[in-house]
């Protein structure tokens, strides 16, 4: 049997992509017979039993208190293999945690496996001193990290160059696609969602996200040039904020607002019946759609038709995959005509659905994760 730790900013009941991620592959390894035990963060917050997981709460944020306890257990079992889900700013000490990663330097003999959700925060000479240094830090610690790892994993593909500038010569570094934190919709749920939202002879088009700026930048204009286009489109906006972005939206565009719904935050079960309520889905993504956009794989998976956005990091998978439509990043003209002949072309949309479906399966399903890590 093999035994695991895992290092983790966040876990559930915490919320997060990553933590929700995170257990998926704790749990996944139990299932395949493997010990798991998770280091996180602490909270304040009830634990989610899970059976055959050992969730251990450090008593800081990857503090000095909390780093001498990983320690220990780096010494004390040294036979384990330590997997890290990394992501800068979930270690605390304000995204720059470079104790954490001399820690992992320190231990390289454990069999090291680090996943890199992301890498570093950018630098340019546009950019503020303070965020510009941030981002150098994070590549000193990318760079530790890439030296600790006995293998290296990227969510996004495009990243690959980027740690390979850390990385000793000739070391591989993986392409781990992340699977969806949301599970498969049950048909009644759907159909209640549809009920609630839908209207007959209309289309309903959802997005599902957290409404950051970058992304509600280029959602609303979208939104409003097909609901001021159509009047048989209903908009369903699903998840974390998506009442405030609504308001904001109903602010703007009052004649509009009427057709334009939020479920705010939602159960992982009821985002998926949600989703599935949906006709179609437009997910537009700063720098375009990448293997890491746990968003549009929660629609991949559900079999939705998905508008989106194709930009400098987008895997080139996507245009052959049959299973989205793309439009350029920031071309918001383009991306509303690409969702106007997907509700004109319902063949074509159900098509996708189904390409959908495979190119899940196919890449992001848990069962290609669990492998990969598991391989000697």
């Amino acid at each position: 049997m093999t035994s695991w730790n895992i290092i983790t900013g966040e876990y559930p009941p915490q919320t997060g992509g990553v933590s929700d991620y995170t257990r998926l592959v704790a749990q996944g390894l139990s299932k395949a017979g493997d010990n798991v035990t998770v280091w996180s963060s602490p909270t304040d917050r009830t634990e989610e039993p899970l059976d055959g997981v050992r969730v251990n709460r450090l008593p800081d944020r990857f503090g000095r208190h909390g780093l001498a306890i990983l320690n220990r257990e780096f010494h004390r079992n040294r036979n384990a293999r330590v997997l890290i889900e990394y992501v800068p700013h979930a270690f605390g000490m304000k995204a720059m945690n470079i104790p954490l990663c001399l820690l992992i330097l320190r231990h390289r003999q454990n069999d090291i496996t680090v996943m890199f959700h992301e890498v570093a925060y950018p630098v340019s000479l546009g950019r503020p001193l303070r965020h510009n240094a941030l981002g150098v830090v994070n590549r000193a610690m990318a760079a530790i990290l890439a030296r600790a790892a006995s293998r290296m994993f990227v969510a996004a593909e495009a990243w690959k160059q980027e740690i390979a500038r850390y990385a000793p010569a000739g070391c591989h570094i993986g392409w781990l696609p992340v699977s969806s934190t949301i599970p498969l919709a049950d048909k009644c749920a759907i159909l209640n969602e549809r009920a609630r939202h839908a209207i007959p002879g209309t289309t309903l088009i959802g997005h599902f996200g957290t409404y950051g700026s970058l992304v509600a930048e280029r959602l609303k204009p979208v939104l409003m040039s097909i609901l001021s286009a159509r009047r048989d489109v209903r908009v369903l906006l699903i998840g974390r904020n998506s009442e405030k972005f609504r308001d904001a939206f109903a602010v703007q565009h009052r004649s509009l607002a009427e057709r334009v719904m939020a479920t705010a935050t939602l159960a992982a079960p009821d985002v998926a019946a949600s989703i599935g309520a949906c006709d179609l889905m437009i997910q537009p993504y700063p720098d375009g759609i990448t293997s890491r956009n746990t968003s549009a794989l929660a629609s991949l998976q559900q079999g939705k038709a998905i508008a989106t956005t194709v930009g400098r990091w987008s895997e080139d998978f996507w245009s052959k995959s049959g299973a989205v439509m793309l439009a350029p990043d920031g071309d918001a003209d383009a991306l509303s005509r690409c969702t106007i002949e997907l509700i004109d072309n319902r063949e074509r949309a159900h098509a996708m659905g189904c390409a959908a479906i495979k190119l899940y399966a196919d890449v992001f399903d848990l069962r290609h994760t669990i492998s990969a890590l598991r391989m000697a």
